[in-house]
Order: C-alpha cells, then structure tokens, then sequence
C-alpha cells in the first residue's frame, strides 16, 4: 500500500494515483501538509528540523516519507516539497527546486531536482518524477 506526503503538488500524486481504476487496491492514503505546521501535524516533522533546514530540504523530504508510513497503513511512501514558483525562490534554492523522499521495501531514499517552466510545468514535472522513480525503486 502507498502514502503520498505532498507540499508543493498540493495532492496531485495522490490525484495521478487515484485516477486509475483500481487504485484502491494500493493506494491507502495521502497527506497533504503545505504549511510547515502540517508537516509537523500531520506527519510528525520535527520543527527543530524545518528551522534548521527549511521546508525544502532532503532531511524534511525523508522525514515527511518516514511520516507517511507512520501515519498510515502503507508500507510504501512517496514524498515531495519544493518551491513551484513564481515566488519563494532564493539562491540557494530558486524556484523549482524539489526535494523528494521515498521509503520502498524498507529503505529510504531522496533526490533533488530542478526543474524549468512555470508553476504547473514544476509541479507536473514533480508528479512525474515522484511516479517514474516510485516504479524504478519498487521493481
């Protein structure tokens, strides 16, 4: 079974998921937690570790795929935050920036990506990637 941890998709890996008919049998869940508080809230993120870090980072995208699983029946996780634009980027970390996390058969694993284009082609960009290398890990 399958957890999305969502914040700069807003849902959309779990709404790519749930389109397929049949989805019910793998997919249990998604969180959506766009603010940091939800991060916290909803899957157990340290704010001591989004202080320290920022909301996009790797140690926030492992702890986000670490809260899926604990907050839900899955086994399997996939979790993505970053910045989709057109504001919100720094030098550090322009704008789409992702950082994304993901726990299969027991192992986690994370990727940065930068991807170009307006705010829908970052965040369609993000769910393809999420997905493509979701399939990659579990085969």
């Amino acid at each position: 079974m399958l957890a999305t941890a969502e914040s700069c998709t807003g849902g959309l890996i779990a709404g790519a998921c749930t389109e397929l008919a049949g989805s019910s049998h793998w997919f249990e869940r998604g969180f959506v937690s766009y603010s940091n508080e939800a991060k916290t809230e909803l899957l157990g993120v340290d704010p001591a570790l989004i202080a320290r870090h920022g909301a996009v980072s790797e140690p926030v995208a492992r702890a986000m795929a670490q809260g899926a699983l604990a907050h839900s029946r899955a086994q399997v996780s996939v979790a993505v935050t970053g910045i989709a634009g057109p504001s919100g980027g720094s030098a550090d970390k322009p704008v789409g920036t992702v950082w994304f996390g993901w726990c299969v058969q027991g192992a986690l694993t994370s990727e940065m990506r930068r991807f170009a284009g307006d705010r829908a082609a970052v965040r369609m960009a993000t769910v393809r990637h999420a997905v493509q290398r979701l399939l990659a890990l579990a085969t």
